[in-house]
């Protein structure tokens, strides 16, 4: 495919019914793409399926996949041979054994054009200073992914990666960049520790934070507590990302930050219910991705196990294309608790709120009674705040209390931060 700046911009606002159109062809050539792979020759055949003959209307008789399947047999998912994987990637393990995602040449085009559109919907330009708080190494792909964005952008890019708030600051004082990409909670961490030198951060060059990894939205569009407490500090545009390793494509906000934009050339995303019903836009449900253009991995009706809606309604900013909304959470890590449902992110969220608490994580083990155990660990270095206090807390915006364990800040983020995953982690499940 082309990946054309022009015509992509020029596309987004067209008729929808244009973009649908467009979608049949591309999803034909992606079908025959995914049948050269062992996984879907298998399954095309059993379905007596013609890879010709499929329309996104259609799509949706289409088994679906998990990520039961890729863990299981990864490569039965690879449709190049080894002479035309350049790249490779792993995924970050965050719901399973990592796994190997091949790249082309063509793949890798693809992925620097897809960040290129991210960039220019959140109000990036070429004329941009980016500090890249993101690592390039350990066969990751997110900071592969924003630097060759940024540079098919036209953007200088500063390679720092992530931590070491010291360092960050000497670099924002010596070279200036104007936009920061990052992991939210660390960039809370850096404007906190630039304020505690007096570095103010709401009066450096700083004007957009580019996020990616955690939620700073909630469903409704407003900001999380985490979300809120950034703004607060940087004084900037926020602009929230969701991606993942195994769907080489990502979706941003735009300036509006109504929702990640869902590039048509690059995928289809649907969501469906608990038996696997197709939802209509505006439903929380789980999204559904299909891969378009991708040549190495591609996927059909991919699993994320991810909790949102699809927007189709037009943009503020004048894009038709549809948007993804805030992640409500992960069925995998859907809980009951005492006859309530949670997912973690809801403890997250008011454990953002408690003046004083700077790390947090959930332990969760199952109970004799098919619900589940909760333990909410909180790191605090002053006694000014008790587990009970905290539990009350929770119980206000939970109607439910689960037990509080306090430990030191340090042995908590030690745990957060334990492996080699890009992420920080803060949800332990041990059933």
């Amino acid at each position: 495919m082309d990946y054309s700046l022009d015509q992509a911009l020029k596309w987004r606002k067209s008729d929808p019914e244009n973009i649908k159109k467009k979608q049949d062809q591309l999803l034909k050539k992606h079908f025959r793409q995914a049948s050269r792979n062992i996984y879907y020759q298998q399954l095309f055949k059993k379905l007596a399926l013609n890879p010709e003959e499929i329309t996104p209307a259609d799509l949706n008789q289409v088994p679906l996949t998990s990520h039961q399947d890729l863990e299981a047999d990864p490569g039965a998912f690879i449709a190049v041979s080894e002479k035309e994987q350049v790249d490779l990637a792993l995924t970050s393990g965050t719901t399973g054994t990592p796994i190997l995602i091949p790249y082309t040449n063509s793949d890798l085009t693809r992925l620097a054009f897809n960040e290129e559109i991210c960039f220019r919907g959140a109000g990036l330009e070429a004329n941009d200073r980016i500090l890249l708080c993101v690592t390039l190494d350990r066969n990751f792909i997110a900071g592969l992914a924003y630097y060759s964005g940024a540079v098919r952008l036209g953007a200088s890019v500063i390679r720092s990666g992530p931590g070491q708030p010291a360092r960050q600051w000497e670099l924002i004082k010596q070279l200036r960049p104007n936009v920061i990409i990052g992991v939210p909670s660390f960039l809370l961490k850096l404007g906190e520790w630039g304020q505690e030198k007096g570095l103010r951060p709401e009066k450096s060059a700083i004007k957009s934070l580019v996020t990616i990894g955690e939620p700073i939205r909630q469903p409704d569009y407003s900001f999380t507590p985490l979300g809120r407490k950034l703004s607060d500090i940087w004084q900037t545009r926020l602009c929230s990302s969701y991606g993942a390793t195994e769907l080489e494509t990502a979706c941003c906000e735009c300036t509006a930050g109504k929702g990640g934009h869902i590039h048509p050339e690059l995928l289809i995303a649907e969501t469906i219910d608990r038996e696997g019903n197709t939802l209509p836009s505006g439903e929380p449900g789980e999204l559904v991705i299909t891969t378009l253009g991708v040549q190495g991995f591609p996927l059909i009706r991919f699993r994320t196990g991810d909790i949102a809606t699809i927007e189709e309604t037009p943009c503020e900013c004048g894009w038709q294309t549809p948007r993804l909304g805030p992640l409500q959470g992960r069925l995998a890590q859907r809980l009951k608790y005492k006859g309530t449902t949670l997912y973690p992110e809801m403890i997250f969220y008011i454990l953002q709120e408690i003046e004083g608490v700077r790390a947090f994580y959930l332990e969760v083990r199952s109970s004799f009674d098919l619900s589940d155990d909760i333990t909410v660990v909180v790191g605090l270095d002053k006694d000014f705040l008790s587990a009970d206090r905290i539990a009350d807390l929770l119980q206000a915006g939970l109607r439910v209390r689960p037990p509080v364990e306090i430990k030191r800040t340090a042995e908590v983020l030690a745990k957060m931060n334990q492996g080699s995953g890009s992420k920080v982690k803060r949800f332990f499940d041990y059933r």
